[in-house]
């Protein structure tokens, strides 16, 4: 044996007594300039033993890769269970490798390259989930807010709307059927930031409206004991949306005053809203809001902030206040609050045409709380608070009820 392969293997902690010692530190034979490679290669692999052999954990790595790439490169898959998958296999393995193999006997490196592979899988999950699927997200909702703002056009659907989509300003319940969009604009001349605002709640009005025609496409979730119900459904660009379905005993006037017509005073008997302040009335229809929802999940979740422009429209049948996230110079980010973003939601109150003092409250949520919190807890603490929502309101009505 040559002084410079004696030099290699004592610098890496190999032994340099015979061939067959040295074959017992892999990546000191790999050193060896005599066919040292080929023969640990026959080893590890034409060889291989699950105890002594490394090139498993290399098949495991490959075998991440590939399943990752497979998901979000060529499928476009946008949810978190691929890098689970992979997370969780990959653990599993490096720790029954661990346990049952021969590794920890070989050195340092025995040590090393489980380490280094158990921390590599879960790093790779911490940045695809909080990094890269977020940021595909947000880049989504991006676009679409460009393209919408370019053509000006639909969302999600065109066409005419129907004799029954007629509005009247929330103040007064008078107003013709022909009465026109244009025409309720026109009443004050609006700055071009304005005319955006309007835009925006006429965007959100209609993805509202798009999501109330499917509901044989709503999935269940979860319901409680008051026969609250909470559905959920995939709108394209906006992702998973949230459906609060609840019946009222009493009449929908009464939920139209409390919750869409004075949403300030929503504090005083709501305790998942910690603020709401009206930031300007764009025109009869269209308002711009903030407002700050409290803690969740046991303090988990801490408190939001959103700036959002509502827009409200009574039709024959029902009421509707629609929004979605907006900004407004009046309030800028704070550095007290996260600030979160809602996309296309908003509250409805059906009429019931058989019995005037009942009516179905349901609550459309589609919101991205940002900051760093696993999918999971943000879906759970949502529910809850839909539920939580019901029934504070159902305590509001049934104390106005009792003063008329």
């Amino acid at each position: 044996m040559s002084l410079g392969n004696t030099q290699v293997q004592a610098c890496l902690g190999g032994t340099t007594e015979s061939p067959g010692k040295v074959e017992q530190f892999p990546w000191c034979g790999l050193m060896q300039t005599n066919n040292g490679i080929r023969k640990n290669l026959e080893i590890e692999i034409i060889e291989y033993r699950f105890k002594t052999s490394f090139f498993d954990i290399f098949v495991l790595a490959f075998f991440r890769f590939s399943v990752l790439l497979l998901g979000y490169a060529l499928l476009k898959l946008r949810h978190w269970w691929v890098i689970a998958f992979t997370t969780l296999v990959s653990s599993a393995f490096l720790i029954v490798k661990v346990i049952l193999s021969e590794l920890l006997a070989k050195g340092a490196f025995g040590y090393l390259l489980p380490i280094v592979s158990f921390v590599i899988a879960w790093l790779e999950t911490w940045f695809l989930d909080f990094k890269v699927l977020s940021q595909e997200a947000e880049e989504e909702r991006w676009y679409l807010a460009a393209q919408a703002a370019a053509s000006r056009g639909p969302l999600l659907y065109s066409g005419a709307l129907s004799d029954g989509q007629f509005y009247s300003p929330p103040e007064s319940f008078a107003g013709s059927d022909n009465e026109s969009d244009e025409e309720d604009v026109g009443r004050k001349a609006l700055t071009a930031q304005e005319k955006e605002y309007v835009q925006q709640g006429k965007e959100a009005m209609e993805v509202v409206d798009q999501i109330l025609a499917q509901e044989e496409n709503w999935k269940f979730e979860k319901n409680n004991e008051f026969g609250d119900v909470v559905y959920t459904i995939e709108i394209p660009f906006h992702g998973k949306t949230f459906i609060l379905k609840a019946f009222m005993q009493c009449s929908a006037e009464t939920v139209y005053q409390e919750v869409i017509l004075q949403p300030e005073r929503m504090i005083l008997w709501n305790k998942t809203v910690a603020a709401c302040q009206i930031l300007q009335r764009v025109e009869d229809n269209t308002v711009i809001s903030y407002d700050v929802a409290a803690g969740a999940a046991g303090g988990v979740v801490s408190p939001r902030d959103f700036v959002n422009v509502r827009r409200i429209e009574r039709r024959r049948d029902r009421y509707i206040s629609s929004g979605m996230s907006t900004t407004h110079g009046l309030k800028p980010p704070l550095s007290k609050y996260v600030r979160g973003e809602n996309g296309p939601g908003g509250f409805i109150v059906l009429k019931c045409a058989s019995n005037p003092k009942v009516c179905t409250f349901l609550w459309i949520l589609n919101t991205d709380l940002k900051g760093r919190l696993p999918r999971y807890l943000i879906h759970q603490s949502l529910a809850a608070t839909m539920f939580e929502f019901a029934f504070h309101l159902r305590q509001r009505v049934s104390e106005v009820s009792g003063r008329l």
